[in-house]
């Protein structure tokens, strides 16, 4: 996760997309999926500001919600 301060959502994607096209070429042999997010801040970052939200219904128990969505390191009846 990175933080840009931009006038637009799309202007912070456009940032980021250009500073992950820097970062894979010095790593090697990896690949940006082409997905990318963009969250609103009211204000600067401070402690405890949130960075991120991501907020969707699902019918899914919580556990087999990461377990399907979310790569958690953990193997078991999710993956697949």
């Amino acid at each position: 996760m990175t933080l840009w301060t931009a006038g637009s959502l799309d202007e912070a994607i456009g940032r980021a997309e250009a500073e992950v096209g820097e970062y894979c070429a010095a790593l090697g042999e990896v690949e940006y999926s082409g997905f990318a997010e963009a969250f609103r801040m009211d204000g600067a970052p401070g402690v405890g500001a949130e960075v991120f939200s991501l907020m969707r219904e699902s019918d899914l128990p919580s556990g087999a919600y990461v377990g399907k969505f979310y790569a958690t390191g953990v193997s078991g009846p999710a993956d697949g």
